[in-house]
Parts: C-alpha cells; structure tokens; sequence
C-alpha cells in the first residue's frame, strides 16, 4: 500500500492563486493539510500555478489527484481580450446578436443603448440551408460560398470561426458538413460549432453562447496546454481535472474543446464544496455565501444539491442587458460588494458601498499603495474587527493613517466621525449582502430558519454573524481554511457532465413511450462520451430531471425525475411532482395541461474525491488556541472586549462564548456577544446565534 495519497486542488483568481493540498495517510486515513496563497501572473496563468505548488512544497510527481479552476475565461471576456471571432449563420439570422431581446433593465430609459455585440456586423456571413423546429431539412445546404467567406475572414484577421445554424439543436447535421469543410479549408483557425456546446432552444442565446466561446477559445486552450506541459515538466504524471460551471470537475481535453463551461468555474467549486460540507455534518440545507475582494456571490443548496440552470447572463445589470451564455452554472446571485468596495457619498449625502472595488492594486487605503478611497477593509480595521497588527496574517504593515483620513473624508460628507463613518459602511455592507440572500431564500419560497449560513472567503467569517441574525438562519459554520474553500470544494467534486436538450410533448397518455425514448438516447450518448476516455459504464451514474410549464407559457420548472423508466403512470407522478414544485416556487398551481419542454440528463463519474475523516477530541482547553484580548466596535452590539483566538490552533472539540474574534492567515471571523461556538470534527467552526 502507498504511504500516503496526495491530493492537490488550485484555483486561480484575479488576484490570489490558492492552493489546498490533502495527504491522506494510507494506513490511518488520517489527514494533513497545506495551504498557500501566491499572487496571480497575467497572461502566464500557468507560472501562478507552479508558484503556488512551489510554495506549499508540493513536488508534483508525487500528486495523485489535481483539479484546477480559474477565472481565465470569464476574466478574457470581461476585459475584452479573446480573439476576432467571424460567425457563420442561417441565412437572414446574422442580425440575431443585434435584435437580442426586448429586456431592457430599465423600460423607461429613452437613452438606453444594447450591449455591442462581440462580432461586428461584416464578419457574420449567412449560408442557404434550413431545418425545422423538428429536424427536418426544409432547404438543403449550400457551401458554394464558404470559401470566399472564409478568405475575407483570413484577411481580416479573424482567429476563431463561431457556426450557429437555425434549429440545429434538433438537428446538426448541417453545423457538422460546415465545422468539417472549415477545418479542411483553414485547419489553423479555431472552430467551435452551437451543437457542441448545447441543444436548447432560444436562437439569440444559442449563437451568443457560441460567439463568447469561440472568443476565448484560442486563449484557453494556450492556457491549459501550458498548464499540462508545466506539471509534466515538473513530474506530474497524471492529466488534471479541470472545475466547470456545474460544480463538477471534466477532462482537460474535453474542457478544451469547450472552454466556456468553466465561466464561473470558482464560484461554483466553492458551492459545491459548501454542499458536500452540509452533508458532512449532517446539514443537507444550506445557504452558501463567498464573500472576496470584489464581490459576494451567494447561492441555496437544498436536501444538499445545488441547482444548475442554463439561463446565465453576464455584465447584466441596472443598465445593460447582458449578455447569455446558455451553459451549465450553478444558480447564483452576485453582488458587488466585497473587502474591496469603496465607500462613497452622493449628492444627496447618502452613504453607498460598491459596487466599485479598490482591487489589489492600489487596494484598501490600510494598503499603503496609494489607494485613498475608504473600503469595507478599511472600516473593518478601524472598528477593531481585523487586527491592524496581523494584516493579511501579517504580510502587510496596515497604514492606519491612510486608513484613519479616508474614512474622515466618508465622515465628512455625512457630518459624522470617522468611527460612525465606519459603523455605517459595516452596515450598508452587511443590508447590500443581505438583500442578495433574500433573493435566493425567501423570495423563492425557503424559509432561512431551516436553513445553516455556511461563509467563506476571506471576507466570509467577518460578516456572516450579522447576517445570520438578520436573516434569521439556524447558525453559522466558518469552514476550515474558509479563505481557499473554493479549492478544498475541487477535490469534492465528481466528473460531470449535463446534458440539456429541447424535447417537446404534451403530459398526455402514450407520451411516457417517446419520453423514456429521448432520456435514453441522451444517456447513450454520454456512455459512449466516457467509454471512449477509458471510463466504464458500471461507474457512470445518471440523474434525469424534466423543464415543464403549463401549457402556453414562456419559462419552465425543472423537476427532478425518477431513474426508472417512464411509463404512462409514471406521466402522472411527474405531473402531480410539477404542481408541487410549480407552487413550492409561485405560491399557486393552475388547473392547466403541463408539457414537457426539455430533459436535463446528469452524468458523473467518481475519479478519486477527497474522503473526510473526522477527527476526535484529545481533550485539548480553548484557552491553548487564545491569543489575547482587544477592544472591538460591532457596529450595532456596542463596543467589547473580545477575546482573540489563532485559528490555526483550534482544535475539535473546543468551545468558548462571544464576544471574540478568531484570526487565521487567510481571514478573519467575528463572533458576536452571546454567540456559542465550537470546533466539530473536521475543524470546522459552527457559531449559535
């Protein structure tokens, strides 16, 4: 038997690389973990990696298991630096990123412009050729012109060729001739096809899912290329995994044909893993909340899934509209409001925070690297909550003084202290954090009360108290190493794979037959998928859920659906299910015909997942792990003496009452007066409210 199993997840940020290594000894199964932080390095991504392993002390050839996430994909998008994308479309569609959609976020501003789309008019060209809404070729297609579409393209400068044809997800044969004759004609340029991505319906969202693709598709692929030569230089002998949107890990090589499915890859490895944490210590409903440099994401993991939509949209906000992208991603609600936020007053001397951030560079004020703007950081630090002698576990020397006049120049526009400036950033922080968890609790039916706040991030234990109290939640669990969760998530992660498809019948008696037909095929396909990449089919195992809607309506209600074959009594069962979750969701049911508008077929595979061991108490007082006392504002709870707990020598089975703070490398958690915690068996902090 080996000696120990190692077991390695990183995940790149905009900032930070993070590491979390798991060495699981092979005799006692007990475990040892390493963290460590290093900065990212654009655009060699991958160096960030390779620091970051170099750092923790990892020798690559001796990992087992490495999983990775990065936010390269959404960070090329959002910074506009993919390549120059030509789209190949049905004729008369090559205007369809213009018309998008009539959800104008504001109805009643005349100025209201929509968003740029990221191919300009004269590099979308049309081809002859059309299928049905069934399938069917009602015009043949013809290729007559692709190759002088293909030479202005070349001469343009065009890297990556997008195609996207009407209704192709019912049928793609034309996209595949296209894809293939394209590949022969130009085989250098990059070519990515709708059907490879998703076979939903929604013509606009279909083609800019795969424009967005095709502009990050040469980038990413450079990137996790890299990223696999650097760990095979450095003995890695194994292939990663790589985090998608759907909180699951996938093939390198399968992400790379594909590398749009990791838009949201960090967020969702971070929920992922607050969700295999809910079952660890027996707390199946979650309310899982990331708070960063930036933004705070927040999501709601009932009976311990995570919900997986298809309806993204990015940059979509007051002004703009957005843009889709109809992958897989774990249902969320971003905000942004992190450490990072600025404080700023208007002309009407009203206090906001965010959602501007200061960044890393020049960051906070208490940075000391020029940034003069008050942060929620820098009222943290005033009101004693962070330690100005432990800043970013004592990397950086706080600058009180920038810090102390930033916030003055808040107070003055308020006509207030700088500490009752301070008071009022914690607040309006913790109400903008607040209304974002609403949003995904109480105003799609779930009561908070039944629910555990699981916080982390490195601004996660500093706020989630307060919302915990307000929202009402049961308590409060601070996961280890809170501040890299996002990483540990990773290595909890299944391969996985979502299959979405538009499949339209009516829940009428001898539909089951055509049904159970469409599942079937769907689930053959992905057997083949992973047979083909050396997965047998003993260990896939499948999850069928159903988008239904009352007949004649716009959107739909996913419900999950049993694995036995569906019959016509089966149609009854589901249709009985759909009005439960149909009035779960709308507070009402309608005395209407249901339909079934697409199957959503879950295919995973389990390659080498962490297992927890928990650990026992050995007896060990809280007092070894406490560090002293300090003076701290709680903003609305007055002003305590907290006691100062390192957490890094918390220990299970340790317990101690509130006022007190605990302080680690990574962050920070604040525990209010009358607060009761205690350290579980996987080092976990768990506070009672």
């Amino acid at each position: 038997m080996k000696k120990s199993i190692i077991r390695v997840a990183t995940d790149v940020g905009g900032t930070f690389t993070d590491l979390v290594c798991f060495k699981t000894d092979g005799e006692t199964g007990k475990h040892s973990i390493v963290t460590a932080k290093t900065d990212t390095t654009p655009p060699d991504f991958e160096t960030g990696v390779l620091n970051v392993l170099e750092k923790g002390q990892i020798d690559p050839s001796e990992v087992d298991f490495l999983a990775h996430g990065t936010t390269v994909v959404i960070n090329s998008i959002t910074e506009r630096k993919g390549v120059k994308v030509g789209l190949i479309t049905t004729k008369g569609f090559r205007d369809s990123l213009e018309i998008a959609r009539g959800n104008r976020p504001d109805f009643f501003n005349l100025n209201y412009q929509k968003p740029v789309p990221f191919v300009p008019r004269y590099l979308r060209r049309e081809l002859p050729g059309r299928m049905s809404y069934q399938g069917e070729e009602s015009e043949p297609l013809d290729m007559s012109s692709l190759p002088s579409i293909l030479d202005d393209f070349k001469s343009d400068g065009v890297a990556a060729v997008a195609i996207c044809f009407l209704h192709s997800y019912a049928n793609f044969t034309h996209e595949e001739i296209v894809m293939k004759e394209v590949k022969n004609l130009w085989p250098e340029v990059a070519v990515v096809s709708s059907h490879q991505i998703t076979r939903e319906w929604r013509e606009y969202e279909r083609t800019s899912t795969t424009v967005l693709s095709a502009y990050v598709q040469p980038a990413a692929e450079k990137y996790l290329r890299q990223l696999a030569a650097g760990l095979s230089e450095k003995g890695f002998k194994g292939s990663p995994y790589i985090m998608q949107s759907n909180c699951g890990v996938d093939s390198l090589e399968a992400v790379s044909r594909v590398p749009i499915t990791m838009v949201e890859s960090g967020p969702a490895s971070g929920f992922w893993g607050a969700a295999e944490l809910g079952k660890l210590i027996n707390e199946p409903n979650v309310i899982a909340l990331d708070i960063g440099g930036t933004t705070a994401k927040c999501s709601l993991i009932e009976n311990g899934k995570v919900k997986i939509m298809t309806n993204y949209w990015i940059e979509k906000d007051g002004k703009s509209a957005g843009y889709p992208i109809m992958v897989p991603v774990v249902d969320l609600v971003e905000i942004g409001n992190g450490g990072g936020s600025i404080a700023w007053v208007d002309e009407f001397n009203k206090l906001h925070v965010g959602p501007q951030s200061a960044g890393a560079i020049p960051g906070p004020a208490a940075y000391g690297k020029g940034g003069d703007e008050a942060t929620t950081t820098d009222a943290n630090l005033k009101l004693g909550r962070i330690n100005k002698d432990y800043f970013c576990g004592g990397s950086i020397k706080a600058d009180m003084k920038s810090t102390e006049s930033s916030l003055e120049r808040v107070g003055k526009g308020l006509r207030v202290s700088a500490t009752e400036a301070a008071r009022g950033i914690i607040r309006i922080a913790n109400n903008n954090m607040i209304n974002a968890l609403k949003l995904v609790s109480l105003n799609r039916g779930f009561d908070p009360r039944d629910f555990v706040l699981v916080a982390f991030g490195g601004g996660g234990g500093m706020h989630a108290v307060a919302l915990a109290q307000e929202l009402g939640a049961k308590k409060v669990v601070i996961p280890a190493a809170a501040s890299v969760f996002s990483a540990w998530g990773m290595m909890m992660s299944d391969l996985r794979r979502d299959y979405f498809i538009t499949h339209l019948a009516d829940l009428v008696e001898g539909a089951g037959n055509n049904i159970e037909l469409a599942f079937s095929e769907v689930e053959s396909q992905a057997i083949a998928q992973f047979k083909s990449e050396g997965i047998k089919k003993i260990n896939i195992k499948f999850t069928r859920y159903g988008n239904f809607r009352y007949k004649n309506q716009e959107h739909t209600t996913e419900v999950q659906l049993s694995n036995s074959a569906i019959s016509d009594q089966q149609i009854i069962k589901i249709e009985a299910e759909f009005h439960k979750t149909y009035e779960h969701e709308y507070t009402y049911r309608l005395d209407m015909p249901v339909e079934l508008v697409g199957i959503h077929v879950v295919a995973t595979s389990e390659v080498g997942k962490l297992t927890m061991k928990e650990m026992k108490n050995r007896g060990v007082l809280e007092k070894a792990a406490r560090k002293g006392e300090r003076e701290v504002d709680y903003a609305l709870e007055g002003i305590h003496l907290a006691k100062l707990y390192d957490g890094e020598k918390l220990q299970p089975g340790m317990e101690f009452n509130g006022p007190a703070i605990i302080e680690d490398s990574g962050s920070t958690t604040v525990v209010h007066p009358e607060n009761h915690v205690y350290i579980d068996g996987y080092s976990n902090i768990h506070i009672e409210l």
